[in-house]
């Protein structure tokens, strides 16, 4: 996928029943639910493929979020994705456990 510089993710998996990293998965999943949007990047269990979607915007509104970026997100820009998914600082602070490297 060509994202093996961006954050891993240390989390349980369903399908593994154990910790196990998680990759990028190059996608975003966006959903409306009137005019308000959520938005995820897709994450993929390295042993099983199981997805797991982080969530980066909650109940926003289109026009609150940075200038090109809903149009990013719904075409799955790779470049918004290395961003994101490269943002050490944004997933430490939500608690989450990054692989080392």
């Amino acid at each position: 996928m060509g994202y093996a510089k961006e954050c891993k993710i240390i989390r349980r998996c369903g399908g593994c029943g154990k910790k196990m990293v998680f990759e990028c998965a190059g996608k975003f999943r966006v959903n409306a639910n009137g005019r308000r949007l959520d938005v995820w990047l897709i994450y993929r269990c390295q042993r099983c493929g199981r997805t797991w979607n982080v969530p980066l915007f909650e109940r926003i509104s289109p026009e609150k979020l940075p200038a090109g970026q809903y149009e990013g997100f719904l075409d799955n820009d790779q470049e918004l994705v290395r961003q994101y998914a490269g943002d050490r600082g944004f997933f430490k602070g939500k608690g989450y456990e990054l692989a080392k490297g």
